[in-house]
């Protein structure tokens, strides 16, 4: 009797690692897609080690898709890759990318062409790594599911007996590098609700807010330090002595002057980008009406 059999590749790629700045660069050229496009298509650049690619750098790759086939223009992915490589030599092919929800039909001929460009740029380029597939991601855009959904796949042959039937793309863990800053960002990006970004005032409260909540969060650890409720933490401890021992020692009265004259240095800047911006905006009318003229 045959039996149906998934066979996955000979090093197999446990996890994904996604660094923000991929993500941002793949909506940006969603958001700047041809009027004609559906989604965006584009190459993954990063770093393999330990069966975990590492995915840092991208670009979009111009497309024509149509109802049963899919043209990709591989003279300008090849030569993005090359200038890539000339800038950055560590970086190299690791998959590919295309916006929408899951995996697609003609998701697989792409899938074939990044293999055997995979291949043909290792023979060179990263002897060690030749037989690690290439990682396709996708990103949902148009927020199916309330949210933006980021799922990363790898490829697995499917064989009945000693015959290969087709090529599956099973999911593996996706995990988002991200420094606090940056969270905050995705966070505000992945929610469909259009809010407006809180201005200079709004966001300086709310950053007070959470400093006060850690001041109070340390005020009673050390209290409950000092009362025997909980044991002393000598890391804890030093961080609390450098934190304190960082704090410049001045008077409130010259506190609240530095404090201030920073205040009014941002809203100084404020004001002069707003007035650059406009400048810029109405230089450009003018412009457009001489043009016209």
């Amino acid at each position: 009797m045959a039996v149906l059999q998934f066979f996955p590749p000979s090093s197999p790629v446990v996890s994904a690692r996604l660094h923000p700045v991929v993500l941002f660069s793949i909506c940006d050229c969603y958001v700047r897609r041809p009027d004609q496009a559906d989604r965006v298509i584009g190459t993954l650049l990063g770093t393999v080690s330990g069966g975990v690619v590492e995915i840092k750098n991208s670009y979009a790759v111009p497309h024509n898709e149509s109802a049963d086939q899919v043209a990709l223009d591989v003279e300008y992915h090849r030569n993005m890759y090359m200038s890539h490589l000339k800038v950055n030599p560590k970086e190299v092919l690791v998959g590919w990318y295309s916006t929408g929800f899951g995996v697609s039909g003609g998701s697989a001929l792409i899938h074939d062409f990044y293999v055997k460009e995979l291949k043909d740029s290792t023979k060179d380029i990263r002897e060690a790594q030749n037989s690690v597939p290439p990682v396709h991601l996708t990103v949902d855009t148009v927020f199916s599911n309330g949210e933006a959904s980021i799922k990363a796949y790898m490829s697995v042959n499917l064989s009945l007996g000693d015959r290969s039937l087709a090529a599956q793309f099973q999911e593996i863990p996706l995990d988002l590098r991200m420094i606090e800053a940056e969270r905050v960002g995705f966070d505000i990006l992945k929610k469909t609700a259009v809010d407006k970004l809180p201005n200079d005032l709004e966001g300086m409260e709310a950053s007070m807010e959470r400093l006060y909540a850690l001041i109070d969060d340390a005020y009673k650890y050390v209290d409950d330090v000092v009362e025997g409720r909980v044991n002393p933490d000598n890391d804890i401890g030093r961080f609390l002595s450098d934190t304190l021992a960082s704090v410049p020692k001045m008077s409130p009265i010259a506190f609240d002057k530095v404090f201030n004259d920073r205040v009014q240095d941002n809203l100084a800047l404020v004001y002069l980008s707003s007035l650059i911006r406009a400048q810029l905006g109405i230089a450009e009318k003018l412009n457009t009406a001489a043009q016209v003229l």
